[in-house]
């Protein structure tokens, strides 16, 4: 177990002034990778400014559901059965997170699944910034094999001793993390840090489960993919700055926006747009808050020249969709 105050790297660092002044090393286990998956255990790592481990907290959440794949994450309906609702410990997770960047491996998957439980709850989760640990040793330039926790671990001689357990998890990507931060602040590196958008308009569609209980799962039955009727309309092109969307555009979404995602991509497909899950030539817009944020849509849509929008500018847009010219 990694002990409370451990001591970073010998050598002085000229610590870079931007960096932030507290890090939330989080990991949740969930029921599965849907939208209306549910959390059933967290875990959060405190650091300080440099990486040194403050304290750290686990809980067990009950999903009020069937848990899932139990293969993976070890937790049985039985073991759910007595652990406290979310509303029950999120004013605790809270202040775990309150002022500090939420850090997690693969982070945009494990803040969608909190920003969901809180608005559940009807609250919005202290969380400004995040960082991914997968993003970052991109960054450093890490050789590893692949972009698992794993071998992020075994690259700095980390043991991992339960995995997906959300604790041990949280554990390991702390002692992982620490030497990359040092790493990067020995090289005055950029921290990946996108921005965290709490949802303010969101809704659950029930997934269909398989009879039998959690016994019945099987890896390819819990992440359902939805499919869309084909855009009647043909793509009229590009949008242009200070005309109308036209039905019949392709138009694709990247990053947190403070109304979920399928909200946003069903009043496109509404207004007679066509949702795109990846940016080609024939992208006629890309929506995004995080236009700097390197994710691999918004750097196509810059070699395309594909225009980009934000959230709120959609939204206008969205109100006045010209005809399509069929």
């Amino acid at each position: 177990m990694l002990e409370d105050r451990t001591t970073a790297a010998s050598s002085p660092i000229a610590w870079p002034a931007a960096y932030p002044q507290g890090y939330a090393v989080v990991d949740v286990e969930t029921t599965g990778l849907a939208r209306d998956d549910r959390i059933i255990s967290a875990a959060v790592y405190r650091l300080d400014a440099r990486g040194e481990v403050e304290d750290h907290w686990y809980t067990m959440v009950n999903p009020e559901r069937d848990p899932g794949p139990v293969w993976i994450h070890g937790l049985t309906s039985e073991m759910l059965e007595g652990a406290p609702l979310f509303t029950d410990i999120a004013e605790e997770f809270a202040t775990r997170l309150e002022g500090r960047v939420l850090v997690a491996h693969n982070a945009v998957f494990d803040w969608q699944m909190i920003a969901r439980e809180y608005a559940r709850a009807q609250r919005e989760a202290p969380v400004r910034q995040r960082l991914c640990t997968i993003a970052l040793s991109k960054e450093l330039g890490l050789p590893l094999p692949n972009h698992k926790l794993e071998s992020l671990a075994a690259h700095f001689g980390v043991v991992q001793q339960r995995a997906h357990h959300a604790l041990d998890d949280a554990r390991v990507l702390a002692e992982a993390f620490r030497p990359s931060l040092v790493a990067a602040a020995a090289r005055d590196v950029r921290l990946p840090l996108l921005e965290c958008r709490p949802l303010t308009e969101w809704t659950d569609r029930p997934v269909p489960r398989q009879s039998g209980g959690y016994g019945s799962y099987r890896p390819t039955s819990w992440r359902p993919a939805r499919k869309r009727p084909a855009c009647p309309h043909p793509n009229p092109g590009r949008y242009e700055d200070g005309r109308p969307l036209k039905q019949g555009m392709r138009v694709a979404f990247s990053g947190d926006t403070s109304v979920e995602r399928d909200l946003l991509e069903d009043r496109a497909v509404e207004a007679g747009l066509h949702v795109a899950t990846s940016i080609s030539r024939l992208t006629s817009l890309l929506v995004t808050n995080d236009p700097d944020s390197g994710t691999s849509k918004v750097v196509k849509a810059r070699q395309f020249g594909t225009p980009v929008v934000d959230e709120a500018a959609f939204g206008q847009l969205l109100r006045d969709v010209a005809p399509a010219d069929e």
